[in-house]
Formats: C-alpha cells, structure tokens, sequence
C-alpha cells in the first residue's frame, strides 16, 4: 500500500507523507528534550545569543582553514543561507592575518536558469554573487585563496564534482530548509518508480552533484527569505551539492537560527537522525547514517509548536 499524499504538493514526496504519530512525537520535544538528543555521532549544541551563534559559526571555516597547507590543501562547504556568518569570516581572516593561500571553498548550489545554466552573477539572488561579496570580495588581497580553489557549481557538474579529489573538507555546513533539506537535497517527485514509496535512503544517498527540481515549499522559502516574497523571482530549477559529496566531508554542521525552517522541523529531524530513522521524504534524516553531524541551535530560536492564532 502506497503512503499517503502530501498535505502541501500531492504530486511530491515530503515530510507530511510520515506517519502522523512521528510528525506529533517531534512536535512534543521541548528544547530541553533537543538536547537529550545528543549521541554518538550527533551532537547538539545550544547559544543563548545570535553574537556566540554566528561568531561559532564563523570560526568553523577558521579552523578548517587554518588546518590547510600547500602539501595537504584543507576546504569548507558552505552555504548561502544562513549569511551572518560570512562578514565575520573576513573580519578574523584579515584581522588575524590568515593566509588562506592553500585553503579551498566550495559553494553548495547555485539557481538554474529557463536557458539550462547556472545563473550569472548579475542575478539579484546568485549565491556566488553572495560568497563573493559578503565573504571573499572582503578579504585583503594578500590573504585570499587563488580564484581556482573556489569552487563553484554550474551546469556543467563534473567540473564541480573533479574539485573535491584530492582536496580534504574539513566540514560542510549548512542550514535547514522548510523541506527539510541542506542545501537543495529536496525531496524527489513521486512519480515513475517512486510512486508509490520515496527513494530509499541507499538510493538517495547515491545521488551526486546534479541538476534539480525544487520542491514548491523551497521556492516559497527563498521567496520569503531573500526576494520579499517575489516567487516569480525564484527559479525552479538549481544544481546542488549531493549526498555523495556530502559524505566526503569529515563533519556536517547545520545551523538553526530558526529564520529559516520552523519550530516543527528543527524538532523533526533532530529526532530522527537521533533515533536513526533515515526516510528520503525528509533528505535531512538520511544524515543519521553520516558519522559526524551537529545540530547548532539559537535556543530563543527553537521556538514552540503549540497553537498561537495570530
């Protein structure tokens, strides 16, 4: 018997096709009980304010950096969306004088436009538009890495995927979205062979860097958070990082400021990667199996799914 249809999109998979009594046991979890989540291999980590949210943050690509040498070359993954952290980065990269001369970057994805090709950087919402001048565009020229250790992902995805051979990332770091996905590791459309059930976790898992659909909830998000609620402004099509990509990174770290996903989902999947239930409807769970996540949460952030009729 096939699963129930999506509450939002009945022609996708997401994480209202889980049974109801998973999705009410996530919402139950207090902040305290987000905390208790925390096991080998997940760890969760609480801030009481933005300023040691976002400073932690920035010191991961800091410390990944730093570890970064011409003969053992050290990169990050990081996302557009959280930003904060990205001004803050610069300012300890120039401020400490780090040479970030052997350090690489890699983008997690990028909008596809109705040609085919990763947007330019013209583009109000290009995501290396936003790398480049809230992080690296600050940089003191003495200091930055060589334009070819940033890396960037287009149309043409064995470029990006040839970047991550012989390059160690030290993390990949991310947010969640309202699908319940890093970076655009969304839901698959239940149609063809996943008609009746999702990928499985191993199917999922599978998948590399590649060109995407995007589920109507991500276009929505990123309406909201970035264009004022332009959809029209969306594109409905990106080229993200893969899972097969992600489980080249030692550490993935996802960051919950709760601006982005809501009080339901930081509940959600911290639960299910704490209890290891892996289910491609909600991509974020098919990290219980990655064997070095944490959860960063701003605690006012958590928030609370109790009714509140506004």
């Amino acid at each position: 018997m096939s699963r129930k249809l999506s509450h939002i999109a009945p022609e996708w998979w997401d994480y209202t096709t889980l049974d109801d009594s998973l999705i009410n046991d996530a919402a139950n979890l207090t902040a305290d009980d987000l905390l208790q989540l925390s096991r080998p291999g997940f760890k969760i980590v609480f801030y009481d304010t933005l300023e040691d949210f976002y400073l932690a943050e920035a010191l991961e690509y800091i410390h990944a950096w730093q570890q970064s040498t011409a003969d053992n070359p050290v990169g990050i993954c990081g996302p557009v969306g959280p930003t904060e952290q990205m001004p803050l980065v610069a300012r300890l990269v120039n401020e400490l004088n780090i040479d970030l001369k052997s350090a690489h970057f890699w983008g997690m994805d990028e909008w596809i436009g109705k040609d085919g090709k990763a947007v330019s950087t013209d583009h109000p919402l290009s995501f290396e538009r936003t790398d480049r001048g809230m992080l690296f565009n600050q940089l003191k020229p003495e200091l930055v890495m060589a334009d070819e250790n940033l890396h960037f992902p287009t149309e043409n995805v064995a470029d990006y995927i040839g970047t991550w051979d012989g390059v160690r990332c030290a993390v990949m770091q991310g947010g969640q979205g309202d699908i319940k996905h890093w970076a655009f590791n969304d839901p698959l459309k239940r149609e063809g062979k996943y008609a009746d059930a999702p990928p499985t976790p191993e199917e999922y898992r599978a998948l590399g860097t590649r060109i995407v659909d995007l589920h109507p909830v991500t276009l929505a998000q990123n309406a909201r958070t970035s264009g004022g609620g332009n959809v029209t402004l969306v594109p409905a099509k990106a080229v993200t990082v893969g899972p097969l990509e992600t489980w080249k990174a030692e550490k993935v770290s996802i960051w919950h400021a709760g601006t982005h996903d809501n009080p339901l989902g930081q509940r959600l999947t911290a639960m299910m990667i704490s209890k290891g239930i892996a289910d491609s409807s909600v991509p974020m769970s098919l990290l219980a199996d990655h064997p070095n996540v944490q959860f960063n949460y701003y605690r006012p952030g958590i928030g609370s799914c109790d009714v509140d009729m506004h």
